[in-house]
């Protein structure tokens, strides 16, 4: 397995790491640079535990290789509470007792981010589309409309 130089930006911090550029990048976010909010769910993007935002898009760190994300902006949940509205999505989370088990919300929550920075306004057709890929196995998925809506009429400031 060849391993090569890869440099990206990770919640506005240059990182540089040799590894083999095919590797995924959750595991690099996880392992390599210890960021743990980021959960593996299914390795497959199909459940969305893993979202971060590549360049400000919603991306599946678990299939996406780490070569991908040469030269770009990658921010992850560990970063979000630093922002305006990442602030405001963790309260109304928090107000609204929307994680359960908790396991998928880092990813939820980074869906809905990019949800509201897109749509500010968002329709529920708009918050089913936007969270169609990030599954919640305790169901949430009322507390989590409720919570979009909330934030959309300037809640949780």
């Amino acid at each position: 397995m060849t391993k090569e130089t890869v440099v990206f930006t990770v919640n506005d911090r240059v990182e540089q790491t040799v590894v083999s550029p095919e590797k995924p990048l959750l595991w690099v976010l996880r392992d390599e640079l210890d960021l743990t909010g980021s959960k593996y769910g299914c390795g497959r993007a199909l459940c969305g535990a893993c979202t971060v935002h590549v360049d400000g898009q919603p991306t599946r760190a678990c299939v996406t290789p780490v070569k991908a994300v040469e030269g770009k902006r990658v921010t992850t949940i560990e970063a979000l509470s630093e922002t305006e509205l990442g602030a405001r999505v963790q309260r109304a989370w928090k107000s609204l007792n929307v994680p359960q088990c908790g396991y998928c919300q880092s990813g939820q929550i980074m869906a809905v981010v990019a949800l509201l920075r897109a749509i500010p306004k968002p329709t529920d057709q708009n918050i089913d589309e936007a969270l169609s890929g990030n599954i919640c196995r305790c169901g949430m998925y009322p507390r989590i409309r409720k919570a979009v809506h909330e934030l959309a009429a300037g809640g949780f400031a």
